[in-house]
């Protein structure tokens, strides 16, 4: 069976129905709405939606329709077709057809690859017990829901973001929760040790549990999860098992189709693959070494892919620092740039123990290069701004700290 193309267009076929196929396709029809007869496959079967926003569906502050970017009717209204919950599963690049799992076949002139990433299941004896779930899409949050009607004790293995977004939503929905965690401190990606305290001492206020420099050997159980067991023999009781150890650029479809990849799929600065007519864009891809997770580098690559599929082809990708914020209700948390330092960097730290709030700074000469920021990240922006722009702090470093309305009273908001 094979899609109909409108005669004459040039025919784009786009593999993934996420975040980061779906914005590339709105950046290249505001530049040329009519270019393409667009075809869309996804794995899941639903129109594209927020995949950062499953925290607060999980914590029970919003619902799905609530999270939906692009429902089905907004494909028909824009003349795209959509093949929801059929993924692609083989590329023909001889011939220029793709096709999916029901057998649908869909020839390509442009063929645009935005397969994501996979979540990381530890690979421990046990890991394919019922109850053992990641925490990726909304079919796991509809698990966690479940779970959490029916059972008492939840382990959420992996104390990075997501992890501690997954344990606060499950806390929320009544678990009892604890946050399994093989370094000794929390976000470690993100946080340095002493705004990692401070966050560990709030979640722990709240009801969270932590088991930090951790190693899980083992998820026990017959039917079902049970407990899990941990490096040093002791075992927790657990009736749902969380892992977010992380993910793994999903390649497979690409490695089968001979594209080269590394930790994933090989891209240039304007998000072409090693084949010419085959952009890929997202989680997927290796750029300069890189692979990418959050939402600001992605939005950057759709609009340079978009542009270029559009035939406006004077963008390129640059690669940018990245910021991080915490979505865990009353906690504020903000990190950018290279804020764990070395031998040439200096730190300007704010502590305020009694209000909560720590401000950490990192300079290299009279430049700001990275920022960790609790309780206070009102200014989390501005600093960003300031690493991304390499401007000259020196006129104000003592009231770095501070703020932006210490430093530039004029220009404040």
């Amino acid at each position: 069976m094979a899609t109909v193309a409108q005669p004459g267009k040039p025919r784009l076929v786009v593999i993934g129905n996420g975040m980061a196929g779906m914005r590339t396709v709105e950046e290249l029809r505001q530049l040329a709405p009519d270019l393409y007869d667009i075809t869309v496959f996804g794995a899941e079967p639903h129109g594209n939606y927020n995949r950062i926003m499953l925290s607060p569906v999980l914590a029970g502050d919003k619902g799905i329709d609530d999270i939906m970017l692009n429902t089905r009717q907004w494909y028909l209204q824009n003349q795209i077709t959509l093949h929801a919950g059929d993924p692609v599963e083989h590329i023909d690049r001889r011939r220029r057809v793709v096709r999916s799992r029901s057998g649908i076949e869909a020839p390509y002139d442009r063929l645009l690859l935005a397969t994501g990433s996979t979540p990381f299941i530890i690979p421990v004896p046990g890991h394919d017990l019922p109850g053992v779930i990641a925490f990726r899409d909304i079919q796991d949050v509809h698990a966690m829901l479940e779970a959490a009607r029916h059972h008492r004790h939840a382990v959420v293995i992996g104390g990075g973001l997501l992890g501690l977004e997954a344990a606060n939503g499950l806390l929320r929905q009544g678990m009892a929760v604890t946050v399994v965690h093989v370094a000794e401190t929390l976000m470690n990606q993100q946080l340095d040790k002493p705004a990692a305290d401070l966050l560990k001492k709030a979640l722990e206020t709240r009801g969270l549990r932590f088991l930090l420099g951790t190693q899980t050997a083992a998820i026990v159980g017959h039917q079902r999860v049970a407990a899990v067991r941990f490096a040093d023999g002791s075992e927790i009781p657990a009736d749902l098992v969380v892992m977010t150890a992380g993910v793994r650029p999903n390649i497979a479809l690409a490695k089968s189709a001979g594209l080269h990849c590394e930790r994933a799929i090989i891209v240039d600065d304007t998000l072409q693959t090693y084949d010419p007519r085959i952009y890929a864009v997202g989680e997927c891809v290796q750029h300069r070494r890189a692979t990418f997770g959050l939402v600001a580098p992605i939005w950057d690559q759709a609009r340079v892919a978009g542009a270029h599929l559009a035939g406006a082809g004077h963008r390129r990708y640059v690669q940018q620092a990245t910021a991080t914020k915490l979505k865990v209700t009353g906690v504020d948390l903000y990190s950018a740039g290279d804020f764990i330092g070395a031998d040439d960097t200096e730190d300007l730290v704010l502590r305020d123990p009694r209000r909560g709030i720590y401000k950490r700074l990192v300079l290299r000469g009279n430049r700001l290069v990275g920022a960790v920021l609790y309780g206070d990240v009102k200014d989390g922006p501005w600093y960003f701004e300031l690493i991304q722009s390499a401007r000259d702090v020196s006129a104000w470093r003592r009231e770095l700290p501070f703020g932006q309305a210490m430093c530039q009273p004029q220009h404040a908001a």
